[in-house]
């Protein structure tokens, strides 16, 4: 008997359906255990380093922190005072803060003593108008510039920066974001100890801040957040950090060092035009153009990975807000992968066009749309009485089932490493938070990314408000 094309659409629906869940399975599974592998090699290397000891060495590569900084008011001081803590002699802090409506220059000018200067600001890369550069006349603020600027963006705040910079390497930063004290040496070690190629950019572990205590600038203790959706996220950052970019890493694949925290070679940078002040997803479009600039004029070079947990940044708590955030992420991996669309299986650029291109256009980019088309043939099936149930449910069983194990990996991994977590409170809270988030995150995350590709063919740019709670909540009095 003739099979209908009904039949024969409803047979290939299932199996793409079927084959794209496990090739996302698959995936994740290897660059879990690629991940895993390379990231006890690192701890069996570092574990016992003293890395005070670099404090001691002159050549030290000589660094600047980038902070961008734009209606920061409630948390600047303590962001600022978690900088200027920072354990390492070559190094200076740049916070620029961009055009900001509320109380943040005011704050700062206060808080730590600013007084304008008359230094010459060269424009290497192209920026909006500077309003004044600043310097503590404190002694104790001696290492702090502060920049006021015309609003223009976070990318071009960056820029200003590096203007302003004169060392080597810059760190650009949030200045939202809480720096382990030790974060430079760190930083500074991956660098000095890579004889052959030149590093060009070294990122390293974000985590999530909300509900730790913070005092005087410094996390003095980690705690699950309170909020579930910030504990949700905080398993994505283990998943993303500890089971994901490792791997891309180790197969010098790596697409993105986060904006929140990254360090790069300040000449290459301004060489590459800096930050594109055209898009949302900066972060992730300058390192890809960085790569590519090597390797177009056939320069050696590499980019590092430290699977430590060096910078703790504040998680949205909100739908309202994640929703802003989530959907600029998608709109800046669009123009991302747009603008280098070259990369695509392209052979010249290695790894990066062979695999890390088309992994993320398939898996980061396309992924939310694929699932939507999935859920409405699967309503269409319904309502014509086509669907499998059976099938249906033993895919979502089994959906669910890698979903909950891959979270409880990254939690298991945490905990067999860097052991942030401490209490069997946290770890049940994290464990609960794992088992819930495909129900009730999964799908929000989904929605988020498509209204990110809605807002981009709808012409929609800038950041949108990101308002915080602030670390003020969680001093320890």
């Amino acid at each position: 008997m003739e099979i209908g094309w009904i039949d024969t659409g409803i047979v290939i629906f299932n199996y793409f359906i079927l084959l794209f869940a496990l090739s996302v399975m698959l995936s994740y599974t290897i660059l879990a255990a690629i991940s895993v592998f390379s990231l006890k090699k690192h701890l069996k290397k570092n574990r016992f380093v003293n890395y005070s000891v670099l404090l001691s060495l002159p050549d030290c590569p000589k660094i600047s922190l980038i902070a961008p900084a734009y209606n920061e008011g409630m948390t600047i001081q303590e962001n600022v005072l978690s900088l200027l803590a920072i354990q390492y002699n070559n190094f200076d802090v740049i916070v620029v803060n961009d055009g900001s409506k509320d109380d943040s220059i005011t704050l700062l000018k206060e808080s730590f003593d600013l007084v304008e200067t008359d230094k010459a600001y060269n424009a290497v890369i192209p920026t909006r108008e500077i309003r004044g550069i600043y310097q503590s006349s404190n002694p104790a603020y001696s290492k702090l510039t502060v920049v006021d600027k015309v609003n223009g963006g976070k990318a071009d705040a960056l820029n200003v920066g590096i203007n302003i910079s004169e060392n080597p390497y810059i760190v650009c930063i949030d200045v939202d974001c809480i720096m382990d004290k030790d974060v430079l040496l760190k930083l500074a070690k991956s660098v000095m100890e890579e004889s052959g190629k030149p590093v060009i950019a070294t990122g390293g572990v974000i985590r999530i801040a909300n509900s730790c205590i913070v005092k005087s600038g410094k996390l003095i203790e980690v705690n699950a957040p309170e909020n579930l959706l910030s504990r949700i996220q905080v398993l994505e950052y283990l998943r993303a950090f500890l089971l994901g970019r490792m791997a891309w890493s180790k197969m010098d694949g790596l697409l993105i060092i986060s904006g929140a925290f990254g360090l790069f070679d300040r000449k290459i940078v301004q060489e590459c035009g800096g930050y594109n002040t055209k898009t949302v997803g900066e972060d992730m479009e300058l390192i890809v153009r960085m790569r590519r600039y090597m390797i177009e004029n056939n320069k050696e070079y590499c980019v590092k990975y430290i699977p430590d947990p060096l910078c703790w940044t504040e998680a949205p708590e909100t739908y309202a807000i994640l929703s802003k955030q989530r959907s600029r992420w998608t709109r800046g991996t669009m123009e991302t992968l747009w603008i280098h669309r070259r990369f695509f299986l392209n052979p010249r650029y290695n790894i990066l066009g062979l695999l890390s291109y088309p992994y993320w256009l398939v898996y980061e980019y396309l992924a939310p749309i694929i699932e939507l088309l999935g859920l409405l043939i699967t309503l269409i099936f319904l309502y014509f009485g086509l669907l499998s149930w059976p099938y249906f449910l033993v895919l979502v069983l089994l959906v669910y089932t890698y979903a909950v194990f891959f979270s409880l990996l990254a939690i298991y991994t945490e905990e067999s490493t860097y052991k942030k977590y401490e209490t069997f409170k946290d770890i049940f809270k994290l464990s609960f938070a794992g088992i819930s988030e495909p129900i009730i995150f999964h799908p929000f995350i989904v929605y988020a990314a498509l209204r990110g590709n809605w807002e981009k063919i709808s012409g929609i740019k800038g950041w949108g408000d990101m308002t915080r709670t602030g670390f003020l909540k969680n001093q320890k009095r």
